[in-house]
């Protein structure tokens, strides 16, 4: 394949990060579609840990031009502070003219919004959904009006009126068009060489027949459209929305490859049927250092969903599995897998749209026995224990998904593949 879309298939955190990493090295192209500063992405090179927020996860490898989509909303602020963390290396950075900008004001009203709620949502507070909100509702800043003072100034007394009505109604303090334009015009001396149509470019890429790496943020249960609703992020990140927030057409996407964490991990509120909690999730969460790159938050920790999985591929038309930190579970003794739900009564293979249905379901699990050895510096799937062979089998069975890599442990040589997908 030449273009290859990264997903995340359970709620995010699956490791993603360190797969585009890895599959970068063949690529030419690593294109960041969707989101903002509100994922993480944690790659590990030799000794050296950096986590991501924004920039793409190619961007450790010095031959791979690195593109923020305009499916994205981008806190330049961040942006630059991220940038400036990775200034010592050489790096090929391209952001869309059309990308929406995360303002202050967002940030103030994302905060507010979740803290008003009775039931709430567990965003991050990095003013992701009210960037995403005023996209909709036209009101938004784009990176290509930095790009122009006088456009830029024009913009913001026409948007600045609506937002600080937003920001009184909840007793916030406002905000004054000439000191925002300051900031920004401030940021834009810095980022200006970066910003271009990136679809232009991408489309320019894929005719030479260059290998384009599509990356997503979060996990297809956090969809918009197709997660968890409302506990949900404020995109989609989904392989279906790949032409769309980059800009080129939907037939030139080869394929999609889903990441997959050999468990379930969620980070803030919303049902979550295969949760455990005592001893054993404690011993995966501090084995698997499952805490949220962002916000540092402990993850709840869950047995494998295959319900889960087989939404992913059905919504995300995956053709491919990576199985992420297969190496937390050494050491369990049997390990459940969930292959259904029961509803009312019923067996449902499904997940049903309404969220409280959603929360009254019961997991349906097979039991495997699982495996005591380390496995972290296993090189091959041969040299796997039985048991843990026996487990990725079962994966692939029950989704009809060949597992084309899998990982045991952070670093770039702890990752095996299967099958080339580049």
């Amino acid at each position: 394949m030449k273009t290859l879309v990264i997903i995340g298939t359970q709620w995010g955190d699956e490791g993603k990060g360190k797969i585009t990493d890895y599959l970068a090295q063949q690529a030419d192209v690593v294109c960041r579609f969707q989101g903002g500063n509100n994922a993480g992405h944690t790659i590990v090179i030799g000794k050296n840990k950096y986590a991501l927020q924004l920039i793409p996860s190619g961007i450790f490898n010095p031959h791979t031009i690195n593109v923020m989509a305009n499916g994205m909303v981008i806190n330049p602020q961040a942006l630059i502070e991220e940038m400036v963390k990775i200034n010592s290396r050489e790096f090929k950075l391209y952001i869309s003219d059309r990308a929406q900008i995360v303002m202050p004001y967002h940030i103030d009203l994302d905060g507010a919004s979740e803290n008003s709620l009775t039931n709430k949502i567990g965003t991050t507070k990095k003013g992701i959904g009210p960037a995403y909100q005023d996209k909709s509702a036209r009101l938004g800043i784009r990176m290509g009006d930095l790009l122009d003072p006088v456009i830029l100034e024009e913009r913001l007394k026409e948007v600045l009126p609506h937002k600080n009505l937003a920001l009184k109604s909840y007793g916030l303090p406002t905000y004054d068009v000439k000191d925002l334009l300051e900031n920004l015009v401030g940021y834009a001396k810095q980022l200006k060489p970066f910003i271009t149509d990136t679809s232009r470019l991408l489309n320019e890429a894929i005719v030479k027949g260059k290998k384009v790496l599509f990356e997503g943020a979060q996990g297809t249960l956090l969809c918009l459209d197709h997660g968890t609703y409302p506990y949900v992020t404020s995109s989609s990140p989904t392989a279906a929305s790949v032409p769309l927030n980059t800009g080129i057409a939907p037939w030139l996407i080869e394929g999609a490859i889903g990441v997959t964490k050999a468990y379930s991990t969620r980070v803030g509120e919303g049902a979550f049927p295969t949760e455990i909690n005592g001893d054993l999730a404690n011993y995966i969460r501090e084995k698997g250092h499952e805490y949220g790159t962002v916000t540092g938050r402990p993850r709840r920790v869950g047995y494998l969903d295959l319900v889960v999985i087989n939404h992913s591929k059905q919504v995300g038309g995956l053709k491919y599995l990576a199985i992420t930190l297969l190496d937390v579970l050494s050491g369990i003794d049997e390990l459940k897998v969930c292959i259904g739900y029961e509803l009312d009564g019923k067996e449902i293979n499904y997940i049903p749209s309404n969220i409280s249905k959603f929360s009254q379901v019961k997991p349906l699990y097979q039991t495997l026995p699982g495996w005591q050895e380390d496995i972290t510096q296993v090189r091959s799937f041969k040299e796997l224990p039985i048991n843990a062979q026996n487990y990725l089998k079962f994966i692939e069975s029950e989704t009809n998904l060949e597992v084309a890599i899998f990982s045991v442990g952070p670093d770039r040589n702890q990752t095996i593949t299967l099958k080339e997908l580049f």
